[in-house]
């Protein structure tokens, strides 16, 4: 095991977090696509189309060419979302990192460097909503590298932001991740995040079954004293 460490970004590091994030997202293709599979509608599109085909044109190659010509389209389906947010993201709050997340003091963006290489990110921005009666920090872009997994990276990033949270004098800590990203689940929920709710981020999200999952970390004043 490698030995790493956390630190602030740096404009040197801009190629590696985009990697990250890139690959990241893209490792959830697969999970998506079979996820849309099971869905009954799509069980029912899959093979009551072919048959239906089949019974109005009496050809089995027209059924089977049907068939065939889904599963690119149910790819996409289950792509769309993924590299949707890789744009949105790249387009907004990580077009910038540097203005984005180091220009305030209430706000950060942390790497875990290991053998000269970005191999773990983590972002926070406080959360902007007038009708909030506390302050609350929201944790963004947490991803590690595939080979350096299991060496407890996510986690020290995740403390880092928990323990920057404390800093500002937040109250909780909020993030959103989704029910295609089962070992981030397990993750947040070990670390004693807790389900506040869940939504559908946009159409394409509703068609594969894609459910954005909100969770809070509360860090009550009795609690100062770390994690």
């Amino acid at each position: 095991m490698a030995p790493y460490h956390i630190r602030k970004y740096q404009e040197s590091d801009r190629k590696w977090v985009v990697r990250l994030l890139s690959q990241g997202m893209a490792e959830h293709i697969p999970a998506t696509f079979w996820q849309l599979l099971k869905l009954p509608r799509t069980l029912i599109l899959l093979l009551g189309g072919p048959l239906a085909l089949l019974l109005v044109s009496g050809s089995w190659l027209l059924a089977l060419m049907f068939s065939l010509s889904l599963l690119p389209a149910l790819w996409f389906l289950a792509k769309k979302p993924w590299m949707d947010y890789v744009d949105t993201v790249l387009r907004t709050d990580m077009s910038d990192i540097t203005k984005s997340y180091l220009s305030e003091p209430d706000s950060c963006f942390w790497v875990a460097e290991s053998e000269e290489k970005v191999v773990g990110m983590v972002g926070a921005l406080p959360v902007d909503d007038p009708t909030l009666k506390e302050k609350r920090l929201q944790l963004f872009h947490l991803s590690v590298d595939s080979e350096h997994r299991c060496q407890g990276i996510a986690k020290a990033l995740i403390r880092t932001v928990l323990q920057f949270a404390r800093d500002q004098d937040c109250s909780a800590v909020v993030l959103d991740t989704s029910n295609i990203q089962l070992t981030a689940l397990s993750l947040y929920q070990s670390m004693g995040f807790q389900k506040t709710g869940q939504s559908f981020s946009c159409m394409w999200a509703r068609l594969v079954a894609h459910i954005t999952i909100h969770f809070i970390y509360r860090l009550p004043s009795s609690q100062a004293g770390g994690l």
